[in-house]
């Protein structure tokens, strides 16, 4: 049975109106993202990822006035249908003075004012872009929107369940080697003894059942494991309402191989008991 091609999702729409939001957003949720290209080049892109990455890989391509001359190929390249993949032309608006506020905020000049006032260029490229709009397959009128809400609309257009879902990272570390610079939560377990100073347990690590058995059985580890646990789930259920959807807790001993280790594969198990997709890192196990 052949694979599914994945979508292809055209970006297009007002200077100021999110469509950088919107393409972050589609990153965040698997998409291929490659911004400010040029229309002619949208089926070379869609081959090149077809041989890189498999024709299942979704794509989505941002494409503006930015592109000059080439816009006007837009149409044209999209109804010739020679991509092979289901393709939905998104188009992003807002009104002038919104998009008069945001590009001000921003402290940017519009593409097409030229030597003129701010909201010429952006009359000029309502022009450009009227026969797109009319025929696009989704418009969002981002207005009334802030980033969160326009985030929560683009992955509800196009997000999976999958996709959609908190994805949370336990890693483990050593305090010797730094903290994590992209942790979200960092959580010390150096108040628990240290397997390093018992002989039969120091050569082996956090992930041998007798090791974690000798951190997790502790009276202040299960305390500690019932408090904080139910502390990350709260913290997720916040982060996707808010349109986060990664997180990344780092759990901390001295050297990343015993402590760290033991709690972080058992901090991951409870979460993934509880519906929230996980998983355990190492980053220094091995580095002693």
């Amino acid at each position: 049975m052949e694979p599914t091609a994945g979508e292809l999702v055209i970006v297009t729409g007002m200077t100021g109106a999110g469509r950088s939001t919107a393409a972050k957003e589609l990153e965040d949720l698997g998409f291929f993202v490659v911004d400010n290209l040029p229309p002619t080049l949208v089926r070379d892109v869609v081959r090149l990822v077809d041989d890189s990455r498999g024709i299942t890989q979704p794509i989505a391509v941002v494409v503006d006035v930015r592109s000059g001359s080439f816009f006007d190929s837009l149409q044209a390249n999209r109804h010739q249908g020679v991509t092979g993949r289901p393709t939905t032309l998104l188009f992003l608006e807002a009104t002038d003075d919104v998009l008069v506020r945001r590009q001000e905020a921003a402290r940017r000049p519009h593409p097409l004012q030229g030597s003129g006032r701010l909201l010429h260029g952006l009359h000029r490229e309502r022009e450009v872009l009227a026969e797109v709009r009319g025929d696009c397959d989704v418009v969002i009128d981002t207005t009334n929107l802030n980033v969160h809400q326009l985030t929560d609309r683009i992955a509800a257009q196009f997000g999976t369940p999958e996709t959609t879902a908190l994805k949370v990272t336990v890693v483990s570390f050593g305090f010797k080697y730094g903290i994590p610079v992209d942790a979200d939560f960092v959580a010390d377990m150096r108040f628990l003894p240290n397997p390093h100073w018992v002989p039969e347990l120091r050569p082996r690590t956090g992930r041998d059942e007798d090791v974690a058995d000798y951190v997790k059985m502790r009276p202040s580890a299960q305390t500690f494991l019932d408090q904080y646990v139910p502390m990350l789930e709260n913290v997720a259920g916040g982060y996707l309402t808010e349109g986060k959807r990664f997180m990344t807790v780092a759990i901390g001993c001295t050297g990343g191989k015993h402590r760290s280790v033991a709690m972080t594969e058992e901090i991951a198990a409870r979460l993934r008991s509880h519906g929230i997709d996980s998983r355990a890192s190492h980053r220094d196990l091995g580095r002693e």
